[in-house]
């Protein structure tokens, strides 16, 4: 008993160090490796029909998808690039039109700027009673800010390297997940102690809530994106593509989303003189397109996965804290994989105990 006890505390412990180890190798590539499993949740029932049609060459089919997801993303992100960089530029052109000094005399014609140039000499006359030189404290932030501008240069071109360098593990990564998934999910599902119905139920709720999370959050924020874009348009903001665009991104953050642009543009207007139009802006912006996603999200994603809107929202939300990017999809991810375990153990432990109809629920005598 005390030899077979030595044998598989010995087995145990060296294969806790072993995955520890393996761990620590794999910790510098788990965001690419997550992202390629994430895609390859999605694109494998494609991959499985390519797969059919070129009568089992498993090879050639991952190859195709990944030359097919390689040109749906770089083509059109070169050909939006290419078409936003118009509008780009001459943002710059107008931000850089506004310091000239017949722009500044044209600015400082209007009722708010005189306004807000009084109240400017008003705090210089204090900071001048007080002995603060106002203007050596501007000289030294406008320093301090063109030199930390001037540090991020290099941490912005490792970013662009990074996120190369990532793109192709994920894609190399996403090759053998989709060649070899169905052996290597084979092999996980011989380790789970667990019989065969519960495993295809385990896997089948891991894969419905990344699918509803993805397509979920994207035809969210396309929607929001086309939504402010459409009202930046009719409303008069300039480069009303390029704002749709940057909407639809911010759209995909959990915190502040369509407002962090739809703010600004309304600022923007009401800065113009147009009191009128940025009002319109703002209650279409913040009242209609902010909430799109109320009603849409619980739709495309909660219902799906079963999971009620309060988790979702702190499934997003914390999952940014915790993964990151990745934690838009992981989060959900983690309570619907929850939801499916606290299912099994009601059926199979719990004794399958009926929940209290939702009506009972509160419900005083």
């Amino acid at each position: 008993m005390t030899q077979t006890w030595l044998v598989t505390a010995f087995f145990f412990a060296l294969l806790l160090l072993l995955l520890y180890v393996g761990f620590l190798v794999l910790s510098p590539f788990l965001v690419p490796i997550t992202w390629a499993l994430i895609l390859a949740l999605l694109t494998y029932p494609i991959y499985s029909w390519l797969e059919r049609k070129l009568r089992g060459r498993s090879t050639l089919a991952a190859f195709l998808i990944i030359a097919a997801l390689t040109l749906l993303v770089i083509a059109p992100g070169l050909e939006i690039a290419w078409f936003l960089s118009d509008d780009a530029v001459a943002l710059v052109k107008t931000v850089r039109s506004l310091f000239k000094q017949d722009e500044i005399g044209h600015w400082s014609q209007r009722a708010w700027a005189r306004q807000l140039l009084g109240w400017w000499d008003m705090l210089a006359l204090r900071l001048g009673d007080l002995k603060i030189d106002w203007k050596e404290l501007l000289m030294q932030g406008t320093q301090a800010t063109s030199s930390f501008l001037v540090s991020q240069v290099a941490g912005v071109a490792q970013n662009v390297l990074l996120f190369s360098v990532n793109f192709i593990v994920t894609l190399f990564t996403l090759f053998f997940f989709l060649r070899d998934g169905a052996s290597i999910v084979r092999h996980i599902q011989h380790l789970l102690p667990m019989d065969r119905e519960h495993q295809e139920r385990l896997f089948k709720n891991i894969v419905d809530a990344v699918t509803a999370v993805v397509h979920g959050s994207l035809v969210v924020a396309m929607v929001q994106g086309l939504l402010a874009g459409a009202a930046y348009w009719a409303v008069g903001v300039p480069f009303s593509v390029l704002w749709g665009v940057v909407t639809a991104f911010m759209a995909l953050l959990p915190v502040g989303g369509s407002a962090l642009v739809s703010v600004p543009a309304a600022i923007y207007l009401f800065l113009q003189g147009e009191s009128v139009r940025a009002v319109i802006l703002l209650v279409w912006c913040l009242g209609f397109v902010g909430s799109v996603d109320n009603f849409l999200k619980p739709m495309l994603i909660g219902n799906r996965l079963g999971l009620p809107v309060l988790f979702l929202f702190f499934g997003i939300l914390g999952g940014v804290a915790l993964f990151g990017t990745l934690g838009i999809i992981l989060g959900p991810a983690l309570f619907a994989l929850l939801r499916a375990l606290l299912d099994l153990y009601l059926q199979e432990y719990a004794g399958a105990k009926t929940p209290p109809p939702e009506n009972d629920i509160g419900k005083q005598d």
